[in-house]
């Protein structure tokens, strides 16, 4: 849990640290995403998980702002004046694509990718009105290489991983602004992996903290 009362990984949270006057928005952001991929995680029935995401969807759009009140992180987040942009909203459909009895195929993978990586990316820079192409196919690519790293099942962990270096070339050779570090570091990382046909840690190791703090100080 972090020191504000959000449960959040540890690589989230120093990913969130160089989101410079936004990181405590970035640890909302995360936290929110962790609330997803834990319904996904738990659902043994897909109606009922459809249903707790759902529930997400109505809080966010909640302009009375009363659904969900009570809740620590709904709270936190109407606190801190969040809006319901289309990120945040597509990471929900993101992560409605993994529910279900049977492994994620590749055109399921892909709406993952690009739902949830490329929502949180964009949720993450604020938003934009017309989200970045960079945005999105490096939200992809985080998104595949984390899933590698969280399913039991070594077949779709290497698909994921596969399906990740399609996006690649997308994201190499353009500027990324300062504000996007936090994207960008996390991008490097999961690319590190990618390159070497590497599922992703299933938590933070000594080697992955170094790489992180290398790209954060020469960009690489």
């Amino acid at each position: 849990m972090d020191e504000d009362g959000l449960e959040i990984v540890p690589l989230a949270r120093l990913l969130s640290a160089y989101g410079g006057r936004d990181a405590a928005r970035h640890r909302l952001i995360w936290a929110f995403d962790a609330r997803l991929a834990d319904i996904v995680r738990t659902t043994r029935e897909p109606v009922i998980g459809q249903m707790r995401l759902t529930w997400w969807h109505e809080v966010l759009t909640d302009a009375a702002q009363a659904k969900g009140r009570g809740d620590p992180l709904v709270d936190a987040w109407r606190a801190a004046g969040m809006a319901a942009g289309k990120g945040c909203l597509a990471m929900i459909d993101g992560w409605e694509e993994l529910i279900g009895p049977d492994a994620p195929d590749d055109t399921a993978l892909r709406a993952f990718a690009e739902r949830r990586g490329g929502g949180l990316f964009s949720a993450l820079a604020g938003e934009p009105d017309d989200p970045s192409a960079l945005l999105q196919n490096a939200g992809a690519v985080w998104a595949l290489w984390d899933l590698s790293g969280h399913v039991t099942s070594g077949a779709t962990a290497d698909r994921a991983i596969m399906l990740a270096r399609d996006y690649l070339p997308a994201t190499k050779g353009l500027p990324w602004p300062g504000e996007w570090k936090a994207q960008k570091i996390a991008l490097g990382l999961a690319r590190r992996d990618i390159l070497r046909d590497r599922a992703a840690p299933g938590s933070l190791t000594p080697g992955m903290y170094f790489h992180l703090v290398r790209i954060a100080l020469f960009g690489r």
